[in-house]
């Protein structure tokens, strides 16, 4: 009986030694756990008090391209071996413009022929027109009109019509007109030069007058001059080139066999905005009835293909080619 009980005593204390082991143990996992409590609960009180730096970075990661994350600017192995930008590309010239305020290059208004005509280029102070001798007509009549040209009344009409002194071959003169029916027309119209006496001397040359059906030249024609000088009185400088639309079927008028014209055209420029805006006009050579300008507008693209001509050529090419094939009627007053 007394060896039982002093085995017993060895497995009490036992027992008690393993409950002290099992209660440092859960002390430990007590403390433990606490402490990654408390390091999750700092991180999302840091979180809270700074999230947009954390923000930044990651949106900063993502907008690296793969090869700049990986590989520093420095040391691309094919930097060099990329070929140089273009000056003064397309692309370029866009991202100018679009901080800057563009200013029609000097001489916009100057077209180029994209057929074979015949053309004498012939200076005068108030346009420049492209002389053709088989016609004795122009093939185009350009000029810019400022608003303080369109608001001068400094010289008066001087209704003389006279043989252009410049013009290097044969001419029209005023008896190949006389007792035909058509009207003696103005490309550059006199009521644009009466800024300067000799502008509108000018004016009256051969080389910048058409044969015209009297109800075009004194009917429509003339309202879209009138009309081309209110626009350049809105206080916009006027590109404008205008003109006879050539064909090889012309009829001859009198003993100089002054080439007539089935159409006319008129296009129009100005900067609005920033951006070049452009218009334009094509009549037949007829009398026309009360019609509506606004009605009659087309895009300066319609005119090129049926004339052949290059109209604003000086433009910057994706500029050229949105103004010319739109109409943006809101920077037309009518």
């Amino acid at each position: 009986m007394v060896q039982r009980k002093s085995k017993a005593k060895p497995r009490g204390k036992k027992k008690r030694k393993i409950s002290a082991i099992q209660i440092l143990l859960k002390k430990i996992l007590l403390a433990v756990s606490a402490a990654i409590a408390c390091m999750i609960a700092f991180l999302y009180i840091w979180n809270s008090f700074y999230p947009i730096s954390n923000k930044q970075s990651v949106l900063a990661e993502q907008s690296a391209s793969p090869i700049e994350r990986v590989v520093p600017k420095t040391n691309r192995p094919n930097e060099k071996k990329q070929s140089p930008q273009k000056p003064l590309s397309t692309e370029k010239k866009q991202q100018i413009q679009s901080v800057s305020t563009f200013k029609l290059p000097a001489q916009a208004e100057i077209p180029q022929l994209k057929v074979h005509r015949t053309e004498q280029i012939i200076k005068h102070e108030g346009y420049t027109v492209s002389y053709n001798s088989n016609y004795k007509i122009a093939n185009w009549v350009a000029y810019e009109l400022t608003p303080e040209e369109a608001r001068s009344k400094k010289a008066e009409r001087s209704n003389k019509f006279v043989p252009d002194p410049l013009v290097k071959g044969a001419t029209a003169i005023n008896e190949d007109y006389s007792r035909s029916g058509f009207d003696r027309g103005h490309m550059a119209p006199a009521g644009d030069m009466k800024w300067s006496v000799k502008a509108m001397r000018e004016s009256f040359y051969f080389s910048n007058i058409c044969p015209q059906q009297p109800g075009l030249n004194r009917g429509v024609w003339k309202a879209l001059e009138e009309q081309s000088r209110l626009w350049a009185l809105d206080g916009n400088s006027m590109l404008i080139v205008t003109g006879p639309v050539i064909t090889d079927d012309l009829k001859p008028l009198g003993k100089n066999r002054v080439g007539v014209p089935k159409q006319f055209y008129k296009v129009l420029c100005y900067v609005a905005g920033n951006k070049p805006r452009g218009i334009a006009f094509l009549f037949e050579n007829r009398d026309y009835p009360a019609v509506s300008l606004k009605d009659m507008a087309i895009p300066i693209d319609s005119v090129e293909k049926v004339t052949g001509i290059d109209f604003f050529t000086a433009l910057p090419d994706a500029l050229e080619e949105e103004m010319e094939a739109n109409i943006h009627f809101g920077n037309w007053s009518f």
